[in-house]
């Protein structure tokens, strides 16, 4: 059965074999992800939701040709396109002018005013060097693999990343990161999921950011999508 993962990586992530399901470095894992990814080829409507007060953006996402777009209708207008043909992959932000780079020292930025940012979206964390297999867990149920990917360079709003790697999908199914002081300042969890064909995709994600002082949260988003269509 295939698996549900996380943000970006929100449509549905191929089941691997069994023997794929093995135990493996750290790299092997994290390139896994990164294929998994690349992988889809799916359009989803939904919408994101704060929950301090209650404001709604709509958006699509679609998965084509290695690129991932976040289509933002409500003005100003604004696609967010991550290009996955590139190592590491290019996110470009398009708005009413034209297209531009989003540069690393805007990764800490908010999105549309939610609780995720572009470092969440770039999937940059996934290109860092020397990964490291911290354990084994369960989310929901499943076995995952816990992999901390850490920053080479003082750009970007984490510090390190840790992943929960869903063994029987290939897709991260958690994730949490840490500010430079390392201590937690985002996490993300899959709270409702949905059946489409045969496999188990996310209906709705969780994302907090979180004071680093005493672990509070101080805002949190919903991202709810519909069922998953195959692009033509």
């Amino acid at each position: 059965m295939k698996l549900f993962y996380l943000l970006p990586l929100l449509l549905l992530a191929p089941a691997l074999r069994a023997e794929d399901a093995q135990p493996k470095t750290a790299e092997e894992i994290i390139r896994i992800v990164q294929n998994s990814y690349a992988l889809q080829n799916y359009k989803m409507n939904g919408q994101l939701r704060d929950d301090s007060t209650g404001r709604v953006e709509p958006l699509t996402l679609t998965m084509q040709e290695r690129v991932m777009r976040f289509l933002f209708k409500n003005p100003p207008p604004e696609i967010v396109h991550l290009d996955m043909n590139t190592s590491p992959a290019t996110l470009y932000q398009v708005r009413q002018g034209g297209s531009s780079v989003v540069p690393t020292s805007q990764h800490g930025n908010k999105v549309r005013g939610m609780e995720f940012n572009y470092e969440d979206l770039s999937l940059a964390f996934l290109y860092w060097p020397r990964p490291q297999l911290m354990n084994e867990d369960r989310v929901s149920g499943q076995k995952c693999w816990v992999v901390r990917v850490t920053n080479p360079d003082r750009g970007g709003p984490y510090y390190a990343v840790d992943l929960w790697v869903h063994q029987g999908s290939g897709g991260a199914a958690k994730m949490q990161a840490f500010d430079w002081d390392s201590k937690i300042v985002k996490r993300y969890q899959v709270t409702k999921v949905q059946k489409v064909e045969g496999a188990t995709t996310l209906k709705e994600l969780r994302i907090e950011s979180v004071n680093p002082a005493n672990g509070d949260v101080i805002g949190r988003t919903y991202m709810t999508l519909e069922d998953p269509v195959k692009n033509n």
